[in-house]
């Protein structure tokens, strides 16, 4: 019997890492595979923490293993003689299966030569270099699944991925179990177990030899070269790996944290990096003023340092410098991507600067584009219109710094991507020609906060020439037609002079407002102060979106969550969101008072027999000011014209107003009926009415004003500074 020493230290602390992490992931992979059921081994939330975080472990300990495992030429034990291979295989496996239970000899004797037989051999490679790394590789791309491709194999990209992680964790696991069986397979069942803690294999098929190594002359040269042994490149190496530290462990918690924080990803994946990276120059720096000083005054050829991988010394410091390296990629790699992907963030555009972006944000998390990503819109795809937007943001990160931006920010955005590469990329205007029927629930500002209700088709329109369903708005204004026009305003609000170029026939026409005293100049047209209409020009707030307190207390009181019941509710909800003193303050408190001030003096029996409706109609009243009013920033609607519709801003009449008319007498219509039929309306106190081309009934009996009037004449500029007492 003789002990031959088999298994290094590194090797050893690596298998019961390994056999730990394998341990932790089945245990962890079988509970969330059955989670549907129960939580079996861990609750769904422990499971999966647990799994990932041993999944990433797992995938640095592989690493290690296999920079080692080459460099340390312990992998020659893997390979199998290819001559005989197949009968070896035969041979060993009926050992296993028959002769262990009869007491035979081992067919194949292990030494230092030989430490696993051929099964073990073919076994542990498939294993380490086949079933590991697709493990591995699967278990991340379920842990990034949006870099999954769309479809795989007629299945969407997830699924593959998702199933062929499933079969070879089943395959570890019965890898494992086998493992561990076999383990117990020596003189005694734990013999093959101390092995693996000692790293001697007991030999009992020879004599006991005892072995006198001759000490060897310890090598006293530094393991790094002369060079970094210097004060700069020792503070940038402990800047770097302080740093590197800093940047695993934040992702971790990052990563697996409910709570995100957006300034924990700036610092995470851009701040912590910039350091590293001045670590790594430092040790550059040091490195290289080192070797001045040593080659200083010395007659030698070489000018840089040698390295001779025959010294032990220098094999272990090229394999740190290696598997340092490969980690460095490795982590600037997803750091980088990271970095990428987290700049592009919506919680990065709307909350690392609050102030700033809390309006924008806020409206975006509550419009119909809310699950659209921000960049999507404000960017779009392609490495061209990303490097721009990076620019843009540098400036206004620094206007963020230096307090310098504007209050409120300046509206619209002439950088922005044409929408062609944004909009059009789900809305397609091609296929909207059918006409939509919109229906509007109105509350009067009367007592009984009495309904008015309208109906109308809204001609979309769009479509093709070839298929022949071409009409409507969509038509007219943007397939048909390009449109150019030039505003005297930054807002676009003000526009005196429209072009008009029919697609097919390249006829152009031009009109010019009666009422405008610009005159466009061809001067003007050539210097490019003139824009070609676009989705934007009409759609100026699909997103950020500012409510107008009638339209939106309207909503709410549609909705029950303000109570319609409560007398004059929709005139005091209104006056309270206008109120300069709830503005200025921005308080709930403030919202309070000016309601139940109201309701104290002109109706205390509502608060008596109403009080619930009407903390519900305030607390409904304050979340209306929260979405839509930020005093700090000098946001509400009224900062903001959109330009959709006509109600509260010029919109449609900017350009159809009746008055834009071109030299041959051709006038840009204002007739009502060319965009939007009305098919049914019941205004207050009076009689419902259904049919086609209705005339529109304007509450309070004011329709012959209206006709000489545009709606945002009044919507527009209506004000509620000043809190009205309505008494019976």
């Amino acid at each position: 019997m003789r002990k031959i020493y088999l298994y290094p230290i590194w090797l050893r602390i690596w298998h019961f890492l390994n056999a730990l992490l394998m341990l932790l992931l089945i245990l962890s992979g079988i509970s969330l595979h059955f989670s549907a059921t129960s939580s079996f081994l861990f609750p769904f939330k422990t499971g999966m923490l647990i799994h990932n975080i041993s999944g990433i472990v797992l995938t640095l300990a592989y690493l290690f293993y296999f920079v080692l495992n080459i460099t340390s030429g312990n992998i020659k034990y893997y390979f199998p003689v290819i001559k005989g291979f197949i009968g070896n295989l035969w041979t060993q496996g009926k050992y296993y299966l028959l002769g262990i239970f009869g007491r035979e000899r081992h067919p194949f004797h292990t030494d230092e030569k030989h430490k696993f037989n051929p099964l073990q051999q073919i076994t542990y490679l498939g294993v380490m270099y086949f079933l590991v790394p697709f493990i591995i590789i699967s278990g991340w791309a379920l842990l990034f699944p949006e870099l999954a491709p769309d479809e795989f194999l007629g299945m969407g990209g997830i699924w593959p991925m998702a199933l062929l992680h499933t079969i070879l964790g089943f395959l570890v696991t019965i890898f494992m179990i086998g493992h561990i069986y076999l383990g117990t397979t020596g003189e005694d069942p734990l013999e093959y177990f101390k092995t693996i803690i000692t790293g001697y294999h007991i030999d009992h098929e020879e004599p006991e030899v005892v072995v006198i190594k001759e000490e060897k002359k310890k090598d006293k040269s530094p393991t790094l070269p002369l060079i970094f042994y210097n004060p700069i490149t020792i503070t940038g190496a402990i800047i770097a790996i302080i740093t590197f530290l800093a940047i695993v462990f934040l992702a971790v918690v990052d990563f697996f944290s409910e709570d995100t924080n957006p300034y924990s990803g700036i610092i995470n994946y851009v701040v912590l990096p910039a350091v590293l990276i001045l670590g790594l120059i430092l040790i550059a720096i040091g490195a290289i003023r080192e070797n001045r000083r040593i080659l200083h005054g010395k007659d030698r050829k070489e000018k840089l340092p040698v390295i001779n991988l025959n010294k032990p010394k220098q094999q272990v410091a090229f394999l740190i410098f290696l598997v340092g390296t490969i980690v460095l990629v490795i982590s600037t790699i997803f750091g980088s991507f990271q970095a990428y992907h987290y700049t592009d963030s919506d919680e990065f555009c709307g909350t690392l600067c609050h102030t700033v972006m809390q309006p924008e944000y806020t409206a975006y998390k509550n419009s119909p584009h809310a699950r659209v990503h921000c960049v999507d819109c404000h960017i779009g795809s392609g490495a061209t219109w990303y490097v721009r937007s990076k620019f843009s943001g540098a400036y206004q990160v620094y206007a963020t710094i230096m307090n310098i931006y504007p209050k409120p920010i300046k509206t619209p955005i002439h950088n922005l991507r044409p929408s062609p590469e944004t909009c059009e990329q789900c809305h397609w205007p091609t296929k909207f020609y059918s006409e939509k029927n919109i229906s509007f629930d109105f509350y009067t500002s009367d007592e009984k906060n009495s309904e008015y209700k309208l109906s109308m088709l809204l001609k979309t329109g769009g479509g093709t020439v070839e298929l022949g369903n071409n009409s409507g708005i969509h038509w007219k204004m943007y397939l048909e037609n390009e449109i150019s026009y030039y505003a005297t305003d930054e807002r676009r609000q003000d526009i005196p002079w429209v072009r008009v170029r029919n697609r097919q026939t390249g006829a152009e026409t031009f009109y010019a407002s009666t009422d405008s005293k610009v005159k466009v100049t061809n001067e003007m047209i050539k210097s490019g102060q003139v824009r070609t209409f676009d989705c934007i020009d009409c759609h100026n707030r699909p997103t950020h979106i500012y409510n107008v307190p009638n339209k939106i207390v309207n909503s709410y009181i549609s909705n029950n969550r303000i109570d319609r019941s409560i007398p004059y509710i929709k005139n005091i909800a209104v006056q309270a969101l206008e109120s300069k003193t709830v503005k200025q303050n921005a308080s709930y408190s403030d919202i309070r008072d000016f309601i139940m001030n109201f309701y104290q003096q002109a109706y205390p029996d509502v608060i008596a027999t109403k009080r619930n409706e009407l903390e519900q109609a305030i607390t409904s009243t304050a979340d209306i000011f929260s979405k839509n009013y930020f005093p700090n920033m000098k946001v509400s609607w009224r900062a903001y014209p959109n330009n959709i519709g006509h109600m509260y801003a010029k919109g449609c009449f900017r350009c159809h107003d009746g008055k834009h008319v071109s030299p041959e007498g051709k006038v840009i219509t204002n007739d009502c009926n060319a965009c939007h039929t009305i098919i049914y309306q019941k205004p207050a106190y009076q009689t419902e009415t259904i049919g086609t081309n209705l005339a529109f009934v304007h509450p309070g009996g004011i329709d012959k004003l209206v006709q000489t009037r545009i709606c945002s004449d009044c919507h527009a500029s209506q004000t509620f500074s000043k809190q009205t007492v309505i008494k019976k």
